[in-house]
């Protein structure tokens, strides 16, 4: 089981940019497949981004453009960067964790879960 911790997040103005983080607690980072997951009250849990063991990343078309997600191996860290914040991005994001090698935007995938962070655009 690997702990994960986002951090992060905050409030930020229509067009916008922020960096999430995840720290994973394991000795085995590399062989982890990631994924960034949000929710907010009104909407279900979407995926919005996910990347592989070897770095292949597959987008949300909501997200397609203006979000990349990345990973430090060494770090043991987990990234999302959002630029063009939309209100719409508004929302808890999560970061997630399963050991196999698959990029995947479904939940139902991911074996490990953070807290979360909050992000909040305004206008």
């Amino acid at each position: 089981q690997v702990q994960l911790a986002e951090s992060g997040g905050g409030s930020v103005q229509v067009g916008g940019s922020l960096r999430l983080s995840c720290a994973a607690s394991t000795m085995t980072f590399s062989l982890y497949s990631l994924g960034w997951f949000r929710q907010s009250p009104e909407k279900p849990r979407e995926g919005v981004a996910a990347i592989d063991r070897d770095g292949y990343a597959v987008y949300a078309a909501s997200v397609q453009g203006r979000f990349t997600i990345s990973r430090d191996n060494g770090a043991n860290t987990l990234y999302l960067q959002m630029n063009e914040l939309k209100a719409d991005d508004t929302a808890m994001y999560y970061c997630a964790a399963v050991n196999r090698d698959q990029a995947a935007l479904s939940h139902r995938m991911y074996s490990d879960w953070g807290q979360g962070t909050q992000v909040t655009v305004s206008s």
